[in-house]
């Protein structure tokens, strides 16, 4: 049977791809996105006009923080499943507009909280980070470490989102599952991350910039990995864990319908490689820049992904061999380079 699913961020990057997903899955999906100008608004214009090609998708020009807005979206019908991809992206950017941040990301957050509650929503994921592992250096990061120490402002609105979810959890019985997402790429990225950045300076003849001189590794998960995880994860609420103990509590998951997983690719890449393997996708060298590290920056990121491999058989596929290519083959049909 038809679900009947709203996916907040359907013009943003995983949002297009999930929804996309979910369609092809002959799954009813409304979005709900806002087009903010963070980053080129046509690109997400043109992600969305693919999915209002759909007959099963449905668009509301909506802001998460404008609660009369969001309330029209859940008034239109009940929904099995709100998938929360909406936020304010971008750790650098949360240094420059603090604000912004605390509307999308905490009163945003805390609007959809309350309108899956007040509409009995049976299950809500939403979009944690990879960030909230801040200054930790345990490696990999599992969801049973420690998270009291964030290195950006965005990280901390993260981790706020996932201790108001289980307040809601506990409170009112709501369902809910966060989803800690590595460092994603693939087509359609978005233009402030690496990836995307990288390709554009070299296609430019324009200086890459490398932060931390080049000494970086990152957990890069292909955007198709990540939205096989989503939808995974989709198809089972959680439910209480009989077993837990405030005695010797566990992070990821609760006495309430509670549970947070990583979702990465568990095959951390030095970045340098990742940049090799750019150049030969491009046929082009680049002109690298070595700088200092950026301030909210880490220098390692890797996911243990053992919970969401035991409990839903999440394995990523794709090797940044394989996944690089097709960002650049896209990245060229798009901007006709």
């Amino acid at each position: 049977m038809s679900r009947r699913v709203l996916v907040t961020g359907a013009a943003g990057f995983i949002g297009f791809h999930l929804c996309r997903k979910l369609l092809e899955r002959k799954d009813i999906v409304v979005g709900v996105d806002n087009l903010n100008p963070y980053y080129d608004v046509s690109l997400k214009q043109d992600r969305l006009a693919i999915l209002k090609q759909e007959g099963n998708f449905s668009f509301h020009p909506a802001s998460l923080e404008n609660m009369e807005e969001l309330e029209q979206v859940f008034s239109t019908g009940g929904f099995d499943i709100v998938v929360n991809m909406a936020a304010q992206a971008g750790v650098r950017y949360s240094l420059e507009k603090p604000m912004v941040y605390a509307d999308s990301n905490l009163t945003g957050f805390i609007n959809i909280l309350e309108n899956c509650r007040h509409h009995k929503t049976p299950h809500l994921v939403y979009a944690s980070s990879s960030s909230v592992y801040g200054a930790n250096r345990k490696m990999p990061f599992s969801e049973s470490d420690n998270v009291d120490h964030p290195v950006s402002l965005y990280a901390a609105t993260k981790k706020a989102n996932e201790l108001m979810a289980h307040s809601y959890s506990s409170l009112f019985g709501l369902p809910v599952t966060g989803l800690r997402i590595f460092t994603v790429y693939g087509p359609w990225g978005r233009p402030d991350m690496a990836l995307f950045k990288f390709t554009k300076a070299i296609l430019e003849n324009k200086p890459v910039e490398i932060y931390n001189h080049g000494i970086m590794l990152r957990d890069f998960t292909y955007v198709e990995d990540i939205v096989e995880g989503v939808t995974k994860v989709m198809e089972k609420p959680p439910t209480p864990d009989d077993s837990w103990d405030g005695l010797s509590p566990q992070p990821d998951r609760s006495y309430a319908p509670y549970r947070i997983y990583n979702l990465g690719n568990n095959k951390p890449e030095k970045l340098l490689k990742m940049v090799e393997v750019l150049e030969a996708s491009l046929g082009k060298k680049a002109d690298r820049r070595m700088l200092p590290m950026q301030a909210g920056d880490v220098k390692e990121t890797a996911a243990n992904i053992d919970q969401i491999n035991g409990e839903y058989g999440f394995e990523p596929k794709t090797t940044i061999e394989e996944g690089i290519p097709r960002f650049v083959e896209w990245y060229r049909n798009y901007y006709k380079v």
